[in-house]
């Protein structure tokens, strides 16, 4: 991979050094300006896969990492990439249609409503909870994971509002997102990624952590390197790269639905609606992919703090670092 010095790429010569002082207890920070590695630092400390403990990890370029709901955001593109392939349906099209197993659910007009794009906006309108520890069944999402049939737990969910009106964090959303592409392709989701978004972007070694059904997280599921969550950032900055429709970036990264001041989310991506605007994969414990198209950056943090506020402090402390650090002439 070609690197570039921080002169070369308009910052202050000492961005190392910046970086390195707000890195804390960081498990991983990659850098990309322009397609190059402009930084790229990597510590130690014990990790999770899931809930299981790795022990102390010394991390390095080479290390998988979960990259928690970050995952969401890379369902978001092969979505769009099985919609180029024929293989989904439609956004616009409603969704209970392509799930006959489950037609006594759509027997329910008010359910029978829902289209695709209300799981790719997160605005299903069903009763869930996410805002408990991830380490209890009272989390909807953990719920999902321990039901005997996934899909119809999320689909089955008492309704609470007019699907569409506002947006609701739902990891059962991205798995009746990934369920469509594992349908319509005929493969299960790690291989159709393989062969459809990773290989092609030069991306080999990934896990994708399934539950005890068999059935692949698209909730939060996917391990990855930070260099190569950083090479899914660089597609998203460069149109997709021929790899990714750049009609659907088009239409994924454009803000669908307010998620508060300042922030909206479009298809599994958050946005950055102020001056300048970003686009953003988020997951719990600090994992975060940062695309700025104004500067030509992608910037990728992996970290620990699972189920802790605090770690974002960190993280955020590097973005402002690094920004901090540009030389404007």
């Amino acid at each position: 991979m070609k690197h570039i010095s921080p002169g070369e790429a308009g910052f202050a010569p000492d961005l190392e050094e910046r970086l390195a002082a707000r890195f804390g207890e960081l498990h991983g920070l990659v850098v990309f300006k322009d397609g190059a590695l402009l930084f790229e630092r990597y510590g130690e400390g014990e990790d999770h896969s899931w809930n299981v403990s790795l022990g102390v990890v010394a991390f390095g370029p080479d290390t998988l990492h979960d990259i928690r709901s970050v995952t969401k955001s890379v369902v978001g593109l092969l979505y769009g990439i099985a919609l180029a392939d024929g293989l989904v349906p439609d956004p616009e099209q409603p969704l209970l249609a392509h799930f006959p197993e489950y037609s006594d659910l759509a027997a329910d007009p008010r359910r029978a409503a829902l289209k695709v794009e209300h799981a790719l906006t997160m605005t299903l309108g069903l009763e869930w909870r996410e805002d408990l520890p991830y380490t209890t069944p009272e989390n909807s999402e953990i719920a999902m994971e321990l039901a005997p049939d996934r899909h119809r737990f999320v689909l089955e969910r008492p309704i609470v509002e007019e699907p569409g009106r506002r947006w609701h964090y739902c990891g059962g959303a991205s798995a009746l997102l990934a369920r469509l592409i594992v349908k319509g392709s005929g493969l299960p989701l790690p291989e159709f990624a393989r062969r459809r978004l990773f290989e092609p972007l030069g991306i080999g070694a990934f896990e994708w952590l399934a539950g005890d059904d068999g059935v692949h997280s698209a909730a939060s599921g996917l391990r990855l390197a930070p260099r190569d969550l950083a090479r899914i950032g660089q597609a998203v900055l460069d149109d997709g790269a021929g790899v990714v429709p750049a009609s659907w970036l088009g239409r994924a990264l454009r803000p669908k639905v307010e998620v508060d001041e300042g922030t909206a989310y479009g298809y599994q991506w958050w946005l950055g609606t102020g001056s300048p605007p970003f686009v953003a994969g988020n997951g719990n414990g600090g994992q975060r992919l940062v695309v700025r198209r104004d500067l030509g950056l992608v910037v990728v943090t992996t970290a620990g703090g699972y189920d802790s506020p605090e770690v974002w402090e960190t993280t955020q402390a590097v973005l402002d670092g690094l920004l901090a650090a540009r030389v404007t002439s």
